[in-house]
């Protein structure tokens, strides 16, 4: 999709110009996972037009490989982002109705020819909002992904604004999640979505890794054929200073990691899919559970010190910061 946000700080009502950068969740996975060194492919639906072609030449400048891009449609989708500053939180509004992805059909993408190899198979809760024929398209892709034997992971990334046509978010997630291994999702993604509640947080600043077990606990006991279960958790402070950390559980223990005190944000758009990638990277590369959630938490810090969506990282520069905490010195 395009994202369009006033320069610097700017708020919508003052704006008189737009940056404009390819982004979206999947995407910026995939984006992430090149920069790691891991190939990966991504699949969507993109007009036949200059714009269309525009994001897939941004794809590829990363080694992303967009051979499985079906071609069609009018529009490319596209939000608006305001980006917050201090008390000021930041604001999203989406212009993604019609777009080509949107009305992607079953039967259009050649599921096992693009699974062929593959080891992963990775998708949001934002596909499947956007209609019933893309939540279509993803419930066939995660069952031939199962059949082929590949790892399915999803990011349940619940996004209020997008879910608009008849089906209930519920019945659609719970259905897809029959064939997750990884579900990536915080305390309010598996509210709004399954009704499981975690502890009650006083404040908005604290982050508490045991409140997160009984959300994993419950999340298991209603998909018993997960894997695992994480979540970044972030402490807003403000918009420019967040605490963010993140936990893990396995059903049988809960692994935490390290918590970064990030006192000055550049852009936190796409620190969910920065930590995705950074988790899909390394149980590609056979990490345990423990050394997978340091790198993936340690990626995801680092994605806030980078401006538009993508975290545009190597694994050095991760592995750096895991091993320094992250300093800011000028590397000469």
């Amino acid at each position: 999709m395009l994202r369009l946000n006033p320069p610097g700080f700017q708020r919508f009502l003052q704006a008189n110009t737009f940056e404009a950068i390819y982004g979206g969740a999947e995407a910026s996975v995939a984006i992430s996972l090149a920069n790691f060194g891991i190939p990966p492919a991504f699949v969507t639906r993109l007009p036949a037009n200059d714009i269309g072609q525009a994001a897939i030449n941004y794809l590829r400048r990363f080694g992303v490989d967009t051979s499985y891009v079906v071609r069609g449609g009018e529009r490319v989708g596209i939000y608006f982002l305001e980006i917050g500053a201090n008390q000021r939180p930041s604001k999203v509004i989406y212009d993604r109705a019609h777009s080509a992805i949107s009305e992607l059909k079953p039967g259009t993408i050649p599921w096992s020819e693009v699974f062929a190899g593959a080891k992963w198979f990775h998708f949001t809760g934002i596909t499947p909002a956007l209609s019933q024929s893309v939540a279509d398209v993803c419930l066939e892709a995660s069952k031939i992904a199962k059949e082929q034997n590949l790892i399915v992971s999803c990011d349940l990334n619940y996004r209020s604004k997008l879910w608009k046509y008849g089906e209930q978010p519920c019945e659609v997630m719970s259905q897809l999640m029959r064939h997750v291994d990884i579900a990536i999702g915080n305390e309010e993604d598996c509210e709004r979505f399954f009704g499981i509640k975690g502890a009650d947080v006083e404040k908005a600043e604290e982050v508490s890794p045991e409140r997160y077990m009984e959300v994993a606990r419950k999340m298991m006991e209603r998909f018993p054929h997960l894997q695992k279960i994480c979540t970044t958790l972030r402490g807003s402070i403000s918009a420019s200073h967040n605490i963010w950390t993140a936990v893990l559980h396995d059903g049988k223990r809960l692994y935490t990691t390290s918590t970064f005190d990030i006192t000055h944000i550049v852009d936190r758009v796409g620190g969910g899919d920065a930590f995705a990638a950074g988790l899909i990277c390394s149980f590609i590369k056979e990490n345990s559970n423990q050394e997978a959630l340091d790198f993936a938490t340690a990626a995801s810090a680092l994605k806030h010190s980078i401006l538009f969506d993508n975290n545009l990282v190597t694994v050095e520069e991760v592995e750096k910061v895991m091993k320094q905490g992250g300093s800011g010195r000028v590397q000469r």
